[in-house]
């Protein structure tokens, strides 16, 4: 949806600190939360976009002042409790009053280590064809989104250049409350200079994989 966290080509927030060091986790808090959140049973429902569409409607301060596993952690608790794997109260006293009813067992310790190297696809066969092909010139859609989606702010409206045709991919917009909708996804680029003002005259491009549903011929 369009929010706080939709940060591309805003400005006010700072420089971004480049020299940052590349540890995983800046606390052992933020790793045991990763590993638990990648081996619980998720309550239904739950795809990964209705789990980004939770985060992205924290409130804007309190997205600005949490840490990003923080806001992991908040957004897994709303669904939990949305799913009815848990209560608001059980969530404030950290204690269960009770199990969870219509869930399968947790996962089996010599199950883990295969399961820490899956990578779930997104890609979906389809006898469809594009209706847009590399070189056509197109233009972003300038509509706002009320849910889920992957079209940033700041290509809205602005003209670009598909570049190479992806495959056929589930629709995050549509996925949100799990309808697995597949559709063309194409690399798309963009001038700077058509995007930001103050890159006017200079050749950098930026790339964006785009739905086809995003993109209108120019």
């Amino acid at each position: 949806m369009d929010g706080i966290h939709d940060f591309g080509g805003k400005q006010g927030y700072g420089p971004i600190d480049t020299g940052e060091t590349e540890e995983p986790f800046h606390y052992p808090w933020e790793a045991r939360l990763f590993g638990i959140t990648r081996a619980y049973t998720r309550p239904v429902p739950f795809t990964l976009d209705w789990f980004r569409f939770t985060r992205e409607t924290i409130e804007p301060a309190e997205y600005l002042n949490r840490r990003y596993y923080d806001q992991w952690l908040e957004a897994h608790e709303v669904i939990a409790v949305f799913g009815g794997a848990f209560t608001v109260e059980e969530v404030a006293t950290g204690k269960s009053a009770g199990p969870i009813d219509g869930l399968p067992p947790p996962m089996r310790p010599d199950k883990v280590d295969a399961f820490k190297r899956v990578m779930t696809r997104y890609d979906r066969p389809s006898d469809a064809q594009p209706t847009l092909a590399p070189g056509d010139e197109v233009t972003a859609r300038s509509n706002g989104a009320i849910g889920h989606t992957r079209l940033p702010q700041y290509v809205r409206g602005r003209r670009g250049w598909l570049e190479v045709f992806r495959g056929f991919h589930i629709l995050p917009d549509t996925n949100m409350t799990g309808g697995e909708a597949a559709e063309a996804l194409y690399s798309v680029s963009f001038l700077a200079a058509d995007l930001w003002p103050e890159a006017a005259g200079r050749p950098d491009r930026v790339y964006l994989d785009l739905w086809e549903s995003y993109l209108e011929r120019a």
